[in-house]
């Protein structure tokens, strides 16, 4: 059985894997364990706010609402992968969940179908929020869903857990949503080589990754129907990156309605208006996107 964390060695292994950390008031102390029981520690579990701006969502966490006191979470991560720890015990964030969930996240086997609400998970797993509307629309930074990878992989390490001790809101409690806009599976993914190495920071003395080549702009009469080139993709997947994402199968290496689409909200969101953002990558915001060369 996993011991809950000291306040102390929570910040200390999120810090020590790279993370910027803020202490919220007085989060070591703020919790729900009055209410019932905080541990055996069996996960992690990743939620979305449905608020925006950071100080908002923030003082949400922490203070709850009249019908659900805080600590909401344990922490919440904005957008810029920054945590800002809100509470250390039992919190008011996973509910009543499935029991055969929580069975397979201790055995860390496949998860089955959440059809169940039997079960206390503001007992069992350590929660975080994000900062997003949860609508399908708003982005997920790439430093925001790194941070989550980070928070996850590092409570992982501490307790030998593999990434299948890390789920989503939405597959433990029948009905819920979050996260939405990437998947728990690719998020396991992301932590799973974190835990091998494989990502920065804090993976088990990994070297540094080398500083990235980046494409030079092709120019803009390169983008046109019909052109086919692995350059397109990695665009594509800067794109999604960046949140900017009106892709429905994921980027190709052939050009499309949804390369031209994604480009234009990547325009919007560099500030570019009219001609300047008509979904035609031109070398200011190419050279921004930063695309990896092949």
């Amino acid at each position: 059985m996993a011991t809950p964390m000291s306040a102390s060695k929570l910040l200390e292994i999120l810090r020590a894997e790279g993370l910027t950390v803020h202490e919220v008031r007085s989060w070591r102390t703020h919790n729900r364990n009055s209410k019932g029981p905080w541990g055996p520690i069996n996960g992690v579990m990743i939620h979305h706010t449905v608020t925006s701006g950071t100080q908002n969502s923030v003082n949400i966490c922490y203070n709850g609402y009249s019908g659900l006191p805080g600590p909401l979470c344990h922490g919440v991560i904005d957008k810029k992968g920054e945590v800002h720890l809100v509470g250390n015990g039992r919190a008011n964030h996973a509910g009543l969940g499935d029991s055969d969930v929580l069975r397979a996240v201790v055995n860390e086997s496949k998860l089955p179908h959440d059809n169940e609400a039997d079960t206390d998970g503001n007992r069992h797993f350590y929660g975080f929020e994000c900062i997003n509307l949860g609508d399908g629309k708003d982005p997920w930074p790439e430093a925001q869903k790194e941070a989550i990878e980070k928070v996850a992989a590092a409570i992982c390490r501490h307790y030998g857990w593999s990434e299948r001790s890390v789920i989503g809101h939405k597959e433990w409690q029948p009905g819920k949503t979050d996260p939405r806009g990437f998947t728990m599976d690719g998020m396991r993914k992301r932590i799973a080589e974190r835990l091998a190495g494989k990502g920065g920071g804090g993976g088990g003395g990994s070297k540094p990754p080398s500083k990235p080549k980046y494409a030079p702009f092709p120019g803009g009469g390169f983008f046109h129907d019909g052109q086919k080139s692995p350059l397109i993709t990695a665009m594509g997947k800067r794109l999604v990156a960046e949140g900017c994402d009106h892709y429905e199968v994921g980027p190709g290496p052939e050009w499309t309605a949804a390369d031209r689409a994604s480009y234009q909200a990547w325009q919007h969101k560099l500030g570019f208006k009219g001609k300047d953002a008509d979904g035609i990558p031109g070398k200011v915001s190419w050279d921004k996107l930063k695309v990896p060369a092949s």
